[in-house]
C-alpha cells in the first residue's frame, strides 16, 4: 500500500520531566535546547530535564516546553531520514508545533508565542473561576445539550461549552466552574459513562478566553510570519491556509474556539492519507487517531527507541540516528 504521511503534534498534557533526556545527548537536538533557553532567556531546558514537575505543569512552562518537545522530535525523525509529510495538524498547542515544523515560524519566535498565548490564557479568567471537565460516553450534541441544560439552570454571566471534541465520545467542555460543575451532573443524567473535571488552571477554547485572542493578535502582528512549505490544518476551521495573514487569524480565533480534532483526522483521511506520526512526548494523539479511524496507521516518535520502531513501520531505514550526528 502506497503510505501518504500527516505528521502530528499534540497539545498540553503529555509533558513529563525528562522527557527530551534522550534526544538531548545528540548534539544536533541539543543545539535546539540551548537556542530555546536563549529565545525565552532562561533554563527551559533544564526545567524540561530535572523538573521540578510542579514547575513544568504551570501552563507559562507547558506550552513552551511542549512545543519544543515536539519540534525536537521532529527535528529527530528529519535528521534520521525519515519521510517527510503531505499534510500536517496540531491539537490546539500542537498547531504551533506543526507551524513551526512547516517554516511558518522560527523555533525562536514559536517558543516567545506560546509563553505569550498561555500568559494571556491564564490572565482572561482568573484563577478558580473556570475549569475544564471531560465526558466520556455521549454523542456530541448530547453534551451540547448537556451544557445547555447547565446554563438555563445558572447564572445569566455563566459559561459552558463544548470545545475540545478528541474522539468519538470523548468531549472536553469548558467554561464557569460551577456551569461546568452543573454540566457534568447534566451529562451524568443524559447517560455518561464518566464526567470528570481536569486539573486545569484555565477554562481553554471557551469564549472565556477571548481576551487572550486579543493579546495574541497583537503578538501575531509583530512577527514575520512565512508562508508554510507543507500544508498545516488548523483547529478552528479543519482547513489549510497558506497567506501569513489568515494562518494569524486563525490561531487568534483558536484561543476561544473549539478544537476538532475529529473532524482533522477525517479531513486527514479524505486527502487519503494512511499513517499518522505524532511527535512530542506519549502517545495521546496516536490512540485518538485509531479511534476516531481504524483503517490508519498510527506512531509516535518521543525518543530514539522509539523513533526506530516507527522508521523501521514505514519502511524507511534510518540514516543517522546516533549521539553524535553533525549540526
Amino acid at each position: 500500500m502506497n503510505q501518504k504521511i500527516a505528521f502530528v503534534f499534540p497539545g498540553q498534557g503529555s509533558q513529563a520531566v525528562g522527557m527530551l533526556n534522550d534526544f538531548a545527548q545528540d548534539p544536533a537536538l541539543a543545539a535546539l535546547l540551548s537556542a530555546a533557553d536563549s529565545a525565552l532567556k532562561e533554563p527551559l531546558s533544564s526545567l524540561i530535564a530535572q523538573g521540578p514537575v510542579e514547575q513544568l505543569g504551570l501552563t507559562v512552562n507547558t506550552q513552551p516546553a511542549m512545543l519544543l518537545a515536539g519540534v525536537v522530535s521532529w527535528q529527530a525523525w528529519i535528521n534520521a531520514g525519515g519521510p517527510k509529510a503531505q499534510v500536517m495538524a496540531g491539537h490546539s498547542l500542537g498547531e504551533y508545533s506543526a507551524l513551526t515544523a512547516a517554516g511558518v515560524f522560527t523555533l525562536e519566535d514559536a517558543l516567545r508565542l506560546v509563553r505569550i498565548r498561555a500568559q494571556a490564557m491564564q490572565n482572561a479568567v482568573p484563577v478558580g473561576t473556570g475549569t475544564m471537565a471531560a465526558i466520556l460516553g455521549l454523542s456530541d450534541d448530547q453534551v451540547r445539550e448537556a451544557c445547555a441544560q447547565a446554563v438555563a439552570s445558572g447564572h445569566s454571566d455563566e459559561v459552558v461549552e463544548a470545545v475540545n471534541f478528541n474522539a468519538p465520545a470523548q468531549v472536553v467542555i469548558a467554561g464557569s466552574t460551577a456551569a461546568v460543575q452543573r454540566a457534568c451532573d447534566a451529562a451524568k443524567s443524559l447517560g455518561a459513562k464518566r464526567a470528570l473535571v481536569l486539573a486545569v488552571s484555565a477554562p481553554f477554547h471557551s469564549r472565556l478566553l477571548k481576551p487572550a485572542g486579543l493579546v495574541l493578535e497583537q503578538a501575531l502582528g509583530s512577527l514575520d510570519i512565512k508562508t508554510p512549505l507543507i500544508p498545516v490544518i488548523n483547529n478552528v476551521d479543519v482547513k489549510t491556509e497558506i497567506e501569513p495573514i489568515k494562518i494569524a487569524n486563525a490561531l487568534v480565533r483558536q484561543a476561544y474556539n473549539p478544537v476538532r480534532w475529529v473532524e482533522t483526522i477525517q479531513h486527514l483521511s479524505s486527502l487519503g492519507i494512511n499513517t499518522i506520526i505524532e511527535f512530542g512526548p506519549g502517545k495521546v494523539l496516536a490512540g485518538l487517531v485509531k479511534r476516531i479511524d481504524s483503517q490508519m496507521t498510527a506512531h509516535a516518535v518521543f525518543d530514539r527507541v522509539s523513533l526506530q520502531a516507527a522508521l523501521a513501520a514505514v519502511n524507511t531505514p534510518a540514516v543517522n540516528t546516533s549521539t553524535d550526528s553533525p549540526t
